[in-house]
């Protein structure tokens, strides 16, 4: 006997005047004054509408949002461990489709989206949901990036910028530029691994109508998807709160960060500047980046350089020194 899994078909989002009226994730949450995730949750919530279980491995968003007497969700929500939100997301998946399949429910089949920072997407909690992944299981994974363990008191992650101070990389004499690593590449750890992922994308709060198009991209997909998206930390990188669309939009001007999305093989890059600013005009906005040197400016530059040919942006590069 076939079975219809299908979700509803979402439309795209032609503009802010065009998006849904309906919140699904609400007030009643404790996160930092401008928190980036809590806005990342706010725009996936609302793209994703109704029809949607959240999947929270720990982390910020799983501290902010549970106290007691805090529940920001107007949908299903679940805590899952920082290793396992692929897992348990995977298990709702298939439970979903069991019990359609028995004639046990006759609701819809759920949107499922594992909300996980970057620690819970793409270092801790990487085996799990690249499993699920591979095993071409129908769900979302959104990794909120800011960049740190923030919850833990803005310890180093993998996703940390080369130069970044963190409660795990301080500056000083004998290590001056902090970081000494560069962070990984979060979207191609996945996309060029997993046969079955039918849909991989960048994204970043400055730019939310193509943040929530690219969630309702990777919720179309009859199978994985994954959205990697750019999650601004006013506490973490130390600036004013209400600094954090500008310093958003800086970090794709001067190619930080990148926008682009992967779609059955085929990349096309969302937003590319002809030219981009100096590096340096987006470090200089974060405490976290105050200690550096020349030098060390000039070798993120360089980096960054090399960044925006591989992915394949077409842009003027300011030089190097």
């Amino acid at each position: 006997m076939s079975v219809d899994y299908r979700k509803e078909e979402l439309p795209l989002i032609k503009n802010l005047a065009d998006a849904p009226d309906k919140e699904c994730y609400v007030p009643g949450h404790r996160t930092c004054a401008g928190c980036g995730p809590a806005l990342t949750y706010r725009l996936v919530a609302k793209a994703a509408g109704k029809n949607t279980i959240f999947l929270g491995p720990t982390g910020c968003m799983y501290v902010a949002n549970t106290s007691y007497g805090c529940g920001p969700w107007a949908v299903p929500w679940i805590h899952a461990q920082i290793t396992n939100g692929g897992a348990v997301a995977a298990g709702i998946e298939a439970a979903y489709k069991a019990r359609i399949r028995k004639g046990k429910t006759d609701a819809k089949f759920p949107n499922i989206i594992v909300m996980a920072g970057d620690g819970g997407a793409v270092d801790i909690g990487l085996q799990a949901i690249s499993a699920a992944f591979y095993r071409g299981h129908d769900i979302l994974v959104v990794c909120y990036d800011n960049e740190s363990y923030a919850n833990t008191g803005i310890q180093l992650s993998p996703m940390t910028p080369y130069g970044a101070w963190t409660s795990f990389s301080p500056a000083g004499p004998v290590i001056p530029e902090g970081k000494k690593l560069f962070p990984k590449d979060g979207p191609a750890l996945y996309a060029y691994a997993h046969p079955l992922l039918k849909y991989v994308a960048s994204a970043s709060i400055a730019y939310p109508v193509d943040l929530m198009n690219k969630v309702r991209k990777g919720l179309n997909q009859d199978g994985p998807a994954y959205v990697h998206i750019h999650a601004i930390c006013p506490k973490g990188w130390v600036f004013p709160c209400n600094k954090i669309i500008e310093v958003g939009k800086l970090a794709i001007q001067t190619g930080m960060y990148a926008l682009y999305e992967i779609e059955d093989g085929v990349k096309t890059i969302t937003h590319a500047p002809k030219k981009l600013k100096p590096v340096g005009e987006y470090m200089k906005l974060q405490g976290r980046f105050a200690h550096l040197q020349p030098e060390h400016i000039a070798k993120m530059q360089q980096f960054v350089n090399a960044k925006i040919k591989t992915i394949g942006i077409e842009a003027t590069v300011p030089p190097v020194g």
